[in-house]
């Protein structure tokens, strides 16, 4: 635990303008991002004495070796930079909503020539217009498909769209009217970018429009006796009155409004949103959180505010907010609302009428919302601080493992050797810091040696983060063999800067297989963090390679086991009998889903690296040779095995291929040794080799 004296800035070093700080641990990491009009009163307040603190605030100013600024011209500057910061820096102590589950829009691509609606859930893409969130993929379709009748815009995906293209043939939907099919040339593509623009106006609230011209359009039919087409233009009339039935109206006809409520307790908070367009709930989408730092609603709704408008520009950022506390600068976060959506936005809480009750009904769901979550997260926490307990208790660990990485070496028949790490924190797999490798140190099959080299690898480059931050310093303990200390890390102040500050962009990943060395900036690292315990798939041999490569490195301070996979026994070094936990223990069960995911995500990356050498050729080598020609050799041998026991003369007989050229083919398959053939291992059967492709 640090104490805030030793990295507390020099009074008056801080300034006192608006900005943006950071409070970084002993490893670099960003931990925390806050922002202030004033940075030098706000930066203050947490180094006053701990007692008067926040038990939170406490954690994370105790945690945090460092602290650092930057300055801004305004406090909406300051609120764009921590919105960025929080979303590149992932700061543990900063609270983070997360989706209770992910949300299906409707989404129209307008950005295609032949706009297509369908069901979209992820991440918003540029040109697509969204509809919703919804709470079931199931309620789009419904609603879609009621409104194909009116609007028969195309719906079918790209493989279905060139197959009618090409065959001159609609689909199903094309013959019964609920598609114009312009795959086969009924529509012109401005016929059809019309009718998708109008389907928007409609799912965007401009519904009345549409109505009253069907019901002219059919009374017009009827005084000219064309029953059919009266009928038919009724029916439309209908399935737009029920399409529209399926979202109430709430509020008054030209509302857009984003209602949003908030429930907590001490621990967490759920927050309800409910999406208004055009008077009548066009979505709902519901999150949650841990309060990580002590912040009251006001800061809750500020922090949804931000994820929730982030990413947004336009009309998805709605005319009116209502909420159940303003932030604190209400004035900025006003600001930068009006900014995302280009026109002025009221952040208001409502105080009566249609609105306020509307807010109640909102609030309620934010309270179930948080009831359900809290009865689901009771049973995963005890489970999973139990199974945690009783792995300590079985390995003599003196504390719980909060966080485990297990390895796992991967082949099939000596090639393609490949290892795995994935990493369990708080029980739960923390699938950011998943890492694979290759190996490198030596060719064929031997799992012992290939465990011994990816720990030592890892735990190298542990060490080397280490050494360049400075923490590892050699003392008497160190010396002794004891776990290294930590240095003392002093306050790290960066030079106040003026105007606006872009959000800094992110380090491009490097190349290999995540050992190489990266600058130390705050952002999550791939191998910063140790574990408290290392798990290893296999038995004793796989065990005593990887405590001899901690103890080549002088770490000790790890505890290592293996889990071998026939009887399920749990293996420790230097150990003759292994530890045999019960059947019905939670800490077996989670050794063995850790064991598993480390075998799952090892054998996905092995077997993508031997699809790839097998879809591989000799012919790729040949300087000159293009697809074209090398599909001519192929097609004339039919194989590259028989391709290579083909003379230079019988080469050049191939279209195309001079004698130049097939000197270099020849020499380039006699320079590849046969591969082995394969095997069915199911019956026994080589498979000879005629795919044409491989060799």
């Amino acid at each position: 635990m640090a104490d805030p004296s030793s990295y507390r800035p020099k009074p008056g070093q801080i300034p006192d303008s608006p900005g943006v700080y950071k409070f970084r641990d002993e490893h670099r990491r960003v931990i925390y991002v806050g922002k202030a009009k004033n940075l030098r009163q706000r930066v203050a307040n947490y180094f006053q004495d701990l007692a008067g603190l926040h038990p939170r605030t406490r954690t994370m100013v105790t945690t945090a070796a460092s602290v650092e600024w930057t300055v801004v011209s305004t406090e909406v500057e300051a609120l764009q930079l921590e919105y960025s910061w929080i979303k590149e820096f992932d700061p543990r102590f900063n609270v983070k909503y997360r989706d209770d589950k992910s949300y299906p829009y409707l989404a129209v691509t307008l950005n295609e020539e032949f706009p297509r609606v369908q069901v979209m859930r992820g991440a918003k893409k540029k040109g697509v217009r969204y509809f919703g969130p919804y709470g079931h993929a199931w309620a789009i379709r419904e609603t879609v498909d009621l409104m194909l009748r009116v609007f028969p815009v195309r719906t079918c995906s790209a493989g279905v769209f060139k197959n009618a293209a090409r065959t001159g043939r609609p689909c199903l939907l094309g013959y019964i009217g609920k598609c114009s099919a312009p795959c086969v040339g009924r529509v012109t593509p401005e016929e059809h970018q019309e009718l998708a623009e109008d389907f928007c106006d409609f799912m965007a609230g401009r519904t009345g429009t549409y109505i009253r011209r069907l019901e002219k359009d059919m009374m017009r039919a009827a005084e000219e006796m064309e029953y059919e087409r009266a009928a038919r233009l009724r029916d439309d009339a209908e399935a737009l009155k029920r399409a529209m039935e399926k979202s109430a109206v709430v509020l008054a006809d030209a509302t857009d409004a984003d209602l949003i409520a908030v429930a907590e307790d001490e621990l967490e908070a759920a927050l309800q949103i409910f999406h208004v367009r055009g008077g009548r709930v066009r979505g709902q989408r519901g999150w949650v959180t841990d309060k990580v730092e002590a912040v009251d609603t006001s800061g809750l709704v500020e922090h949804a505010l931000q994820q929730l408008y982030g990413e947004e520009r336009g009309d998805a950022v709605p005319k009116e907010v209502l909420v159940p506390a303003l932030p604190e600068d209400a004035e900025a976060v006003s600001q930068w609302l009006a900014e995302r959506r280009g026109s002025q936005v009221s952040l208001r809480i409502p105080q009566r009428g249609d609105k306020k009750d509307l807010m109640v009904t909102v609030q309620r769901n934010a309270q179930q919302a948080l009831g359900l979550h809290k009865t689901k997260r009771a049973s995963d926490l005890t489970t999973r601080s139990r199974a945690l307990e009783e792995i300590a208790e079985a390995l003599g660990l003196d504390t719980a493992p909060l966080r485990i990485e297990c390895y796992d070496i991967s082949h099939l028949q000596g090639d393609d050797v490949v290892a795995s790490m994935v990493v369990f924190e708080d029980g739960l797999a923390r699938k950011s810091e998943y890492r694979r490798f290759q190996i490198k140190g030596f060719e064929g099959q031997d799992d012992v040696r290939s465990m011994h080299e990816v720990i030592g690898r890892r735990f190298k480059r542990y060490l080397q983060d280490k050494e360049r931050t400075g923490e590892w310093e050699e003392t008497p303990e160190t010396a002794t063999g004891s776990a290294p200390a930590p240095a003392a890390t002093g306050s790290v102040p960066v030079p106040a800067v003026t105007g606006p500050v872009p959000a800094p962009a992110p380090a491009a990943a490097p190349p290999g297989d995540g050992t190489e060395p990266r600058e130390d900036d705050g952002r999550p690292k791939r191998f910063a963090y140790p574990p408290q315990l290392v798990v290893v798939d296999g038995g004793q041999p796989q065990v005593a390679a990887a405590r001899r490569a901690l103890d080549e490195l002088g770490i000790d301070d790890i505890a290592v086991c293996g889990l071998a996979k026939r009887l399920e026994e749990v293996w420790l070094p230097e150990d003759d009998d292994p530890v045999v936990l019960p059947r019905s223990s939670e800490g077996l069960y989670l050794l063995q889903r850790i064991r598993d995911e480390a075998h799952r995500f090892a054998i996905t990356y092995q077997r993508a690296k031997r699809a790839k050498r097998i879809r591989s050729s000799p012919l790729d080598d040949v300087t000159g040779l293009g697809e074209t020609r090398k599909q001519a050799l192929i097609k004339h041998f039919g194989s590259v095995k028989k391709l290579r026991q083909a003379t230079i003369d019988e080469i050049c007989e191939v279209p195309g291929i001079g004698r130049r050229t097939a000197e270099s083919v020849a020499a380039a398959l006699a320079s590849t040794a046969p591969a082995a053939p394969a095997v069915n291992t199911a019956t026994g059967e080589i498979i000879e080799e005629d795919d044409g492709g491989s060799s």
